[in-house]
């Protein structure tokens, strides 16, 4: 029973993980039907700000500051890739908005390949050490071992989930993402201003993308120029699975597929781990194409 806890905790951590890296991808197909490639590697450059704020500041306090100063970095590198976000929007797809989807497709790889070997030329290819931790401390609940890094990160995931929830729910900006996401020409003949709106999606995006960045370097230690790539695809599953556009669907389908690796790892060693995980993506695909939470739209012409 242990042992199964111990599973389903650790399934919750990565998931956790997950979503904030799907509720981008979600929220930007939501409202303009773009599958974002690029959306994986600002996660990467979110690792890479807090890598040089964290090493400039440790070189200047010593040992000091601990969670805070990992926080407070974490803050710093949201608002440095939400803007990274608002750049790619402004130069890469805004001018290829009425285009057809390929076209926006390629223009997302390429932003993709942009960000990775322009961190590359920045930073070098090979790993980077992180300056600062997420602590190395543990404790039992339940016979179930927590690590300190494991808790700090999953509060710090569900708090920005509920304030990304509450703000799409509860406010005039969220409504207008919705509106827009259901019929954006309406919503501009109603004067609202579209535009701005969608940058502010690719902001809120980008922003969460670059706070995974940051604790995942807390947390493994070490970054590189190519880590999000297999993020941005894992990510991308989770928000099929729970229903592309819908934000609370890519917070269930990151939980769905954090559970999956970790009882396929417990199950069939972790150098199975991806393959049984998009391999239940092209099952689950079959039986419900729409995700958990998706629901069947019909193209207007």
């Amino acid at each position: 029973m242990d042992y199964f806890l111990q599973l389903v905790l650790n399934g919750l951590f990565v998931g956790a993980f997950y979503a904030l890296v799907a509720l981008g991808y979600t929220m930007v197909y939501g409202i303009i039907k773009l599958l974002n490639f690029a959306h994986g590697d600002i996660y990467m450059v979110g690792g890479f700000v807090g890598f040089t704020m964290l090493t400039a500041a440790s070189g200047a306090m010593g040992a000091k500051g601990g969670l805070l100063l990992l926080i407070v970095v974490m803050v710093l590198a949201m608002l440095t890739t939400g803007t990274l976000g608002l750049i790619i929007e402004r130069i890469a797809y805004r001018p290829l908005r009425g285009a057809p989807r390929l076209s926006i497709l390629i223009t997302a790889v390429g932003a993709s390949f942009a960000l990775e070997y322009g961190i590359a030329l920045a930073y070098g290819p090979n790993p980077r050490a992180y300056p600062v931790g997420m602590g190395t401390g543990s404790f039992n609940v339940f016979g179930v071992r927590i690590s300190t890094g494991q808790l700090v990160m999953v509060v710090i995931a569900v708090i920005l989930m509920i304030a990304l929830d509450t703000l799409v729910r509860r406010t005039r900006s969220g409504r207008a993402m919705r509106a827009i996401s259901q019929d954006p020409r309406a919503c501009l003949l109603m004067g609202v201003n579209v535009d701005s709106v969608i940058a502010r999606t690719f902001f809120l995006g980008s922003a969460l993308a670059g706070a995974a960045g940051v604790m995942a370097g807390a947390y493994y230690g070490k970054i590189d120029f190519l880590m999000g790539f297999i993020i941005g695809l894992k990510a991308f599953t989770a928000a099929v699975i729970g229903g592309i556009g819908n934000i609370r669907g890519a917070v269930l389908g990151a939980i769905v597929l954090g559970l999956l690796e970790s009882f396929g790892t417990a199950w069939l060693g972790s150098q199975w781990r991806d393959v049984f995980a998009f391999g239940f993506l092209i099952l689950f695909l079959t039986v419900r194409p729409t995700g958990l939470l998706g629901e069947r739209v019909t193209e207007r012409v």
